[in-house]
């Protein structure tokens, strides 16, 4: 009789034991589960209502072509936040790299054969191409400014970026209006030209819109 209880008594205490060590492993299991699902929503990329998304829309919406602008710079969302400094950097970074593109593409297609252009037009390129290397020069100096954005100095630092990236666009529109028309230069030459740099001037000219933005900070 007494052999039967404690065996009940065993049989009891072993099913206890069980549920509790169910019961723990189940816990374990719900706190990893949000855990991750924190890291996961934590992960995701910033909603199209975010702040810091706002902000560049906000800003993007002083500039002539605020449609590229926003498009231009929404990837740097997280590095911009809602600074309007880190705005106007990621801008002129922007359009310098689109300065660049248009120079290496004016440069490719003089050096390679069946570029479809006559000495005249060739000469009109190379002086494209002179004019977009001095836009590179003016928009890298701006940005290299850019990084001393600091004390006293502050708006006559602003003042010599709007005068470099003003010429910028000046010799970016100068490199346009001098693109040749003759017949003798294919169209399908002319027109990769051209839409290089009708997209270098346009980012240009919001780098300076966002800049002229720093002259109240």
């Amino acid at each position: 009789m007494n052999a039967c209880v404690s065996c009940a008594r065993r049989s009891i205490c072993n099913e206890a034991m069980a549920f509790r060590s169910s019961s723990l492993v189940a816990l374990i299991f719900l706190v990893a589960l949000a855990v991750s699902a924190g890291t996961c929503s934590a992960a995701r990329p910033e909603p199209y209502g975010g702040k810091n998304l706002n902000f560049i829309r906000s800003s993007c919406g002083a500039t002539q072509y605020p449609s590229l602008c926003f498009s231009s710079l929404s990837a740097y969302a997280s590095t911009i936040q809602r600074s309007p400094v880190q705005l106007a950097q990621a801008a002129l970074s922007v359009s310098l790299t689109g300065a660049r593109t248009t120079a290496a593409t004016i440069t490719k297609l003089l050096k390679g054969s069946g570029a479809g252009v006559g000495a005249r037009e060739a000469e009109a390129m190379n002086d494209c191409l002179e004019n977009m290397g001095n836009s590179v020069e003016e928009l890298r100096d701006s940005l290299k400014e850019m990084g001393h954005l600091k004390g006293k100095d502050l708006r006559l630092r602003v003042n010599d970026m709007q005068t470099w990236v003003s010429s910028a666009l000046t010799d970016e529109n100068t490199c346009m209006e001098g693109l040749p028309t003759t017949a003798s230069m294919k169209v399908g030459v002319r027109g990769t030209i051209r839409g290089e740099i009708v997209k270098a001037v346009q980012l240009t000219s919001n780098a300076l819109s966002l800049i002229n933005g720093l002259s109240g900070v």
